[in-house]
């Protein structure tokens, strides 16, 4: 899409709402706070659970953010190349993305590959950047505005989000329920706050679930209500409708 818009001036002609710049900036800034913030400091050194707050943003708040503020046409213009359409119409399939997804995050928590991760910047750097492409595809059947690459359905969405809230409950219980600690970067960090590495790794699991659980369970209920509101309207018409769960 970045080489459309460098290329092709009219790529977007149509107009781009004061809510999908402002969704766009909001991704951008939260990747940022990630990565160049303080948090990104703290995450690398010192405390494992502040590490899985930014993979929670990373993945779960602000790919939603970028691909609502993504204006169709852009999209669009993107699938007219050939070879790229074909690539998209495969990776945004809700099967693809939610293996593609699911599967990167819990083997980049396994201790031996998360201790590369976090000792060498080179593969912290792939492991992030697989979060976040992985994040967009997994989140691109809720939150697709594009036409050509739709969302889902409403009971589609509503089946899909279930199973993305318990996709990772193997990798939480690893983490939360170890009776010892699984990662010895942690174990030889300096403490904060006097946090043992135990205590520091449950927490990580908790903030893992309960954050995650919380996004796709709120979600869940929205697009329930939404289904409901529009079978009163059209009993019908299981088509998604022009609203978008974000707006």
């Amino acid at each position: 899409m970045f080489w459309v818009g460098k290329h092709n001036r009219n790529a977007v002609d149509g107009e781009v709402s004061v809510g999908q710049i402002m969704a766009f900036t909001l991704g951008i800034i939260i990747i940022a706070i990630c990565l160049l913030s303080p948090l990104h400091y703290i995450s690398d050194n010192y405390l494992f659970s502040a590490h899985m707050l930014q993979h929670v943003l990373l993945t779960l708040l602000a790919p939603p953010l970028i691909i609502f503020g993504i204006p169709d046409q852009a999209i669009t213009k993107s699938l007219e190349i050939p070879f790229l359409s074909n690539i998209m119409y495969f990776l945004t399939h809700p099967l693809v993305a939610f293996i593609s997804f699911n599967l990167t995050f819990s083997i980049w928590h396994m201790p031996q590959l998360y201790h590369y991760s976090v000792s060498l910047h080179w593969v912290h750097v792939v492991e992030h950047s697989m979060f976040i492409f992985t994040a967009i595809l997994m989140w691109w059947p809720i939150a697709s505005r594009s036409r050509l690459l739709p969302k889902l359905n409403y009971p589609l969405r509503i089946i899909y989000l279930f199973f993305l809230s318990i996709a990772q409950i193997i990798v939480f219980g690893m983490i939360t329920f170890s009776s010892d600690p699984l990662y010895d970067w942690y174990i030889n960090a300096p403490r904060l706050f006097g946090i043992s590495a135990m205590l520091d790794q449950q927490i990580g699991g908790i903030i893992m679930k309960v954050v995650g659980g919380g996004v796709f369970l709120t979600l869940l209920i929205t697009i329930f209500l939404k289904w409901y509101k529009n079978e009163q309207n059209t009993p019908s018409d299981y088509a998604v409708s022009g609203k978008d769960v974000f707006r």
